[in-house]
């Protein structure tokens, strides 16, 4: 048991990850500012950050497609995650699972 004043960590790994930043507008004209980090550490995702709203998610194909997803993650209305899934879709993987 840790001792007051003692971290418990329960992973600490350092990669190489590879760091796309983006900014973009779709036809509603909301600009989107992202930061999409690409890492073996989540299975095939990417960690998507929305550096506007200080929003972040680990997101694949899967959750792209997910109705609903990018709208509730994001708070962005039906419109703008139009636009964000096409962009999505074409800079995230599909999740692999490993044993």
């Amino acid at each position: 048991m840790p001792q007051h004043g003692e971290l418990d960590f329960l992973a600490d790994s350092t990669e190489q990850t590879s760091t796309r930043f983006v900014t973009f507008l779709g036809p509603s004209l909301k600009r989107f500012d992202l930061a999409v980090t690409t890492t073996a550490l989540f299975y095939g995702k990417s960690l998507v950050a929305d550096l506007q709203q200080g929003i972040s998610a680990v997101i694949g194909l899967d959750d792209v497609e997910e109705p609903g997803f990018l709208e509730f993650t994001f708070k962005i209305g039906e419109q703008e995650a139009g636009e964000l899934r096409e962009f999505l879709r074409m800079v995230v993987g599909m999740p692999y699972f490993t044993d």
